[in-house]
Formats: C-alpha cells, structure tokens, sequence
C-alpha cells in the first residue's frame, strides 16, 4: 500500500474509533469509551507522523517520539502535543488503567473533543476535509 494510502487508512480508523467511543460512551462503559477515545488519538498521531515522515509509529512509545520530533519543528504540531500528552495521560493512563476517570461531564467532553483532535491531524498531515 502506498504510504498517502496507508495514511487515509489509519484516519479513517481513527474515526471508526471515534464513533466507538461516543457509542461506548452511551452505555456508561466510561474507562472502555476513554480507551477507545485514546485508541483515536493515538491512531491520528500516527497518521499524522506517517505522512510527515514516511514512518509509521509501532507502538505508544514510537508515537510519543514521532510526535516531540514534529513539535520540535512546527507550532502547530507542539500544541498537538500538548493536546495529546494530556490525552494520554487522562484517558489512557488516569482513567482505563487506574480507574480514576474525570468527572463525566468532563469524560464526554474529551472523547467528543477527539473530533476536533483528529481533524487538526488531518489538517497537519494536509489531508483537506
């Protein structure tokens, strides 16, 4: 698959992701539905990154690294950065793995946020909506 392919396939992945979420999000399944948000994020990222570099990120790890090297560069991918450190922080690492969620009301509105996450991506990696 050719890499701006590769590219719209990840975001459209993420977007299925976000959908997930929201539907996730209905039932009350807060640390599932702050998962899969984060699942989101981390998938435009590294679309974000594969169209920037022409690598793909692996892992979370990967990500994080790809992400500090774009910020580096460019403002609009530092203040993504910042959007994304605190996403995984709160929704991966507070929420699903230590069961400490934010308010709900708070909760809802970053995975309703992640809309907003992935189409800044897009916009980054020149994808026009």
């Amino acid at each position: 698959m050719q890499e701006p392919d590769r590219v719209a396939v990840i975001f459209a992945d993420a977007w299925a992701l976000h959908a997930d979420a929201i539907e996730i999000l209905g039932f009350g399944k807060d640390r599932i539905a702050a998962e899969v948000a984060w699942g989101a994020t981390k998938r435009a990222t590294d679309a974000l990154i594969l169209a920037r570099t022409g690598r793909e990120p692996w892992g979370t790890g990967q990500t994080s690294g790809g992400i500090r090297s774009l910020a580096r560069a460019e403002p609009g991918c530092a203040f993504l950065r910042a959007r994304y450190r605190r996403r995984v922080s709160t929704l991966h690492g507070n929420c699903f793995y230590k069961g400490n969620c934010p308010a709900t009301e708070l909760l809802e509105l970053l995975i309703q946020e992640t809309r907003s996450y992935i189409r800044q991506a897009q916009t980054l990696a020149g994808i026009h909506l």
